[in-house]
């Protein structure tokens, strides 16, 4: 047995002890703004820098509530957010399903062409997006306004495509698909093609077999192909900034801009409260993903 030089067990030591203090110091850099997230948040004298609370207090996050827009900006992140990576799941299941069984030459060009969508820079595609559905916006009123009138506005806070709910997502959807098909395609990939043809020769039909085999067997990439789509769309500022106007249609990422912006002077703990809001939604959602997410990417269902 070769027995190790004392001088290169020292180095090795050494190696060791350099990149365990980088790790070290690079860790404690980001998780202190967490903390001071966490802290600021029950401070009811929360300042910029990191400090223990003299008194715990939820006063922060009552005034979120009570004071500040909070409770609709949560509803309207989640109801834009959950309603992008619903449909994302969906075209995302089907089309990887498709592209994925497929036998053609145009599959591959048609993949690495919708990788485009993530390639370009959103704000390259803001101003052709938003010239689109403001055409179709105005079609709509052009179409609603005759009907219902002065009931047409709040009808199309929930169905117009600038200015509301459904415009914003299907653009959240459009720019989270792209990567939620490849995952899609490749997870379709790794099946066998034994669970579908056994259901087909005991006489299942389509939808029987999309029901009771391809989704429970889609479950772990669905999963993660809906945390991808949920964590990006969740953290998105530009889209809701350019086709939000409305007080009302605003969401998180908006309200803590607003809440940063005020004149007089910024609220700690007030923004250090909805920073933590803004948080927990992500951390369920990757909470509840993660055993699907080691098993879509440590290669899918073994059988």
């Amino acid at each position: 047995m070769a027995v190790i030089p004392p001088s290169e067990n020292a180095n090795k030591t050494r190696s060791d002890l350099l990149a365990y203090a980088t790790l070290s110091l690079i860790s404690i850099f980001c998780a202190v703004p967490f903390f001071w997230v966490l802290l600021a948040s029950f401070d009811g004298n929360a300042q910029l820098f990191l400090r223990w609370p003299e008194q715990w207090s939820f006063a922060n996050y009552l005034r979120v509530f009570t004071k500040e827009d909070g409770a609709k900006w949560l509803f309207n992140s989640l109801f834009v957010v959950g309603g992008a990576t619903v449909l994302v799941m969906v075209l995302a299941g089907l089309g990887g399903y498709a592209l994925s069984r497929t036998r053609a030459w145009w599959k591959l060009p048609f993949l690495y062409a919708i990788l485009l969508i993530r390639v370009l820079p959103p704000t390259a595609l803001v101003v052709p997006l938003y010239k689109f559905l403001l055409t179709l916006n105005n079609a709509e009123g052009a179409i609603l306004r005759p009907i219902f009138g002065e009931y047409a506005r709040p009808i199309m806070r929930w169905t117009g495509f600038i200015d509301g709910y459904l415009g914003l997502i299907l653009v959240l959807a459009t720019m989270q698909l792209p990567l939620a098909l490849w995952i899609m395609k490749t997870f379709f990939d790794g099946l066998p093609r034994d669970y579908e043809e056994a259901a087909l020769m005991d006489g299942a039909t389509l939808l029987q077999r999309i029901r009771r085999v391809l989704i429970p067997l889609a479950l772990p990439g669905l999963a993660a192909a809906g945390l991808f789509a949920f964590m990006s769309a969740w953290g998105d500022f530009l889209l809701p900034l350019i086709f939000l106007s409305s007080p009302e249609l605003q969401t998180l990422p908006l309200g803590l801009f607003r809440a940063f912006l005020r004149i007089n002077e910024i609220d700690y703990g007030l923004l250090a409260a909805l920073a933590f809001i803004y948080l927990l939604p992500a951390v369920v959602a990757f909470g509840f993903a993660r055993r699907f997410l080691v098993q879509t990417f440590a290669g899918g269902v073994k059988g």
